[in-house]
């Protein structure tokens, strides 16, 4: 292909992709080997934005080293480093290498994951890691099964369907479902989706350590069949997004057992920390679920996107989603070659199990215990440094890489509210800085500042580097709030 004259086959030549091909290499290497030294923010309005990247559709070529260099140059830089040591909120998406190299491939060959007539060894690979999921969370391998999704909340949609037609069939008019206030809003989401109305959804208060209130959650299922509701699905947090607070699963599932109800556990975030001992102990009875929502893209360090359902039966998946349309009957096959295009909402599915296949070979599973353990005693490590200033004070504890505290220095004798103005005003100053991302969440009503330590590259400098400029900040607040 010329620079001016693109021929219809869309094709550059064999120097061309080469060339172009190392380029972007080359840009990425770049970018895993000097990201802690850049700011890991971007700031910028949707008219600066506008301003940059509006333009009208190209009829006409433009030269393909030209296109790249304008979005690494234009595109790249503004947006966050989610990957950056200092990116701790939300949940980081610190991914690795191999994987993002497996990403390469899988897209570069273009392979359809959907079903085994068109790659059965992209099926059987995702069979291969499904198996050892279902191995890492103590679930049925030989009758168990699972799907790879785009993330953690289309998991939860798939698992919610599923779980309708097992337990309500074609009519779920009166059923009832409950989780607690601090259920990720997914959950929420997928359930409006499938179709329940806001009085067939329960969320239940959960007690001081953000852990749903077992009592109340079964006085309610005790009023709602006496009100002539059929509960039918308890969703149980394995660790929140807010606090990283694991449900009493042991507890819940006898409650489902006992009311023969469905029970959903998303470990979407905290699942991972499975392989750590102190996630293991946090997370006993996670086995229990009917399903399990975990995220790969998270706390087992692959890039966006892929998520992950795991059942205890496969059956529940095929029977709930396939479908039989005349032009696929031809490639069916039997049924031991699964077409995971029957197991969920996805016909057309790319290559996920690729990346995370690849990762696992290469570091094995023992690195990936390494770094989750690595994780929770960071964040065992910034509890025990903000328990010893007179400057903070923890709102909810180091659970599963994830702390909440604020701004409350000793004696200074803040109201509510000015503690609160003081934190969000930390949070905003530090973004605005650029040399972090930590923003705030609400906890008992209070503004509070919020650390996420999933990423294996974060050190304790780093997080006492950011705890100082907070600092700063916090007394620079504080001290035009005394003058006024």
């Amino acid at each position: 292909m010329t620079k001016n004259d693109p021929d219809y086959k869309l094709k550059l030549s064999k120097e061309e992709m080469q060339q172009y091909g190392y380029k972007i290499i080359d840009h990425i290497v770049d970018h895993f080997e000097t990201q802690h030294s850049k700011k890991p923010v971007t700031i910028a309005s949707r008219e600066e934005m506008d301003s940059l990247l509006t333009e009208d559709i190209p009829n006409k070529a433009t030269a393909a080293n030209e296109v790249l260099d304008f979005v690494m140059d234009q595109i790249i830089p503004n947006s966050n480093i989610v990957t950056h040591p200092k990116s701790y909120s939300f949940v980081p998406g610190p991914s690795n290498y191999v994987s993002v190299m497996a990403d390469t491939i899988a897209t570069g060959f273009n392979i359809f994951s959907g079903g085994w007539a068109a790659s059965p060894a992209a099926a059987e690979l995702e069979i291969v890691v499904m198996n050892w999921l279902l191995k890492i969370f103590g679930f049925p391998v030989k009758k168990g099964g699972g799907i790879f999704t785009s993330g953690g909340s289309m998991a939860n949609l798939t698992a919610l369907v599923t779980a309708r037609r097992i337990k309500c069939g074609q009519d779920f008019s009166k059923a009832v479902i409950y989780l607690s206030d601090q259920a990720h809003s997914s959950n929420i989401k997928a359930i409006k989706v499938i179709g329940f109305k806001k009085e067939q959804i329960r969320v239940i208060p959960t007690d001081i350590e953000f852990k749903i209130s077992l009592n109340k959650l079964k006085n309610i299922i005790a009023k709602d069949r006496l009100e002539g509701w059929k509960p039918f699905c308890i969703i149980a947090s394995a660790g929140t997004t807010n606090t990283g607070t694991v449900d009493p699963l042991n507890e819940i599932a006898n409650i489902c057992e006992e009311e023969n109800l469905w029970m959903h556990v998303d470990g979407a975030y905290g699942g991972a920390a499975i392989l750590a001992d102190k996630g293991k102990k946090l997370l006993k009875g996670i086995e229990r679920a009917d399903s399990l929502t975990v995220d790969p893209h998270k706390w087992f360090f692959q890039p966006y996107e892929i998520g992950c359902l795991l059942v205890k039966d496969h059956n529940w998946l095929s029977s709930t989603f396939s479908e039989k349309p005349e032009y696929l009957r031809d490639i069916e096959g039997n049924e031991s070659e699964i077409n995971f295009y029957d197991h969920g909402i996805q016909l057309t599915r790319r290559f996920r199990a690729l990346k995370f296949y690849m990762s696992l070979k290469t570091f094995g599973l023992d690195s990936f215990r390494k770094a989750i353990k690595y994780n929770i005693d960071l964040a065992d490590q910034t509890e025990a440094i903000l328990r010893k200033s007179s400057y903070w004070e923890i709102t909810s504890p180091a659970t599963l890489a994830i702390i909440n505290f604020r701004y409350n220095p000793i004696g200074a004798h803040l109201s509510e509210k000015d503690l609160d103005h003081i934190n969000q005003m930390i949070s905003q100053k530090i973004v605005a800085s650029r040399e972090a991302l930590l923003v705030t969440t609400i906890l008992q009503n209070q503004v509070v500042l919020r650390m996420c330590l999933i990423n294996p590259r974060t050190t304790i400098d780093d997080i006492k580097n950011t705890l100082q400029q907070c600092e700063q900040f916090g007394k620079e607040e504080l001290a035009v709030m005394q003058k006024k």
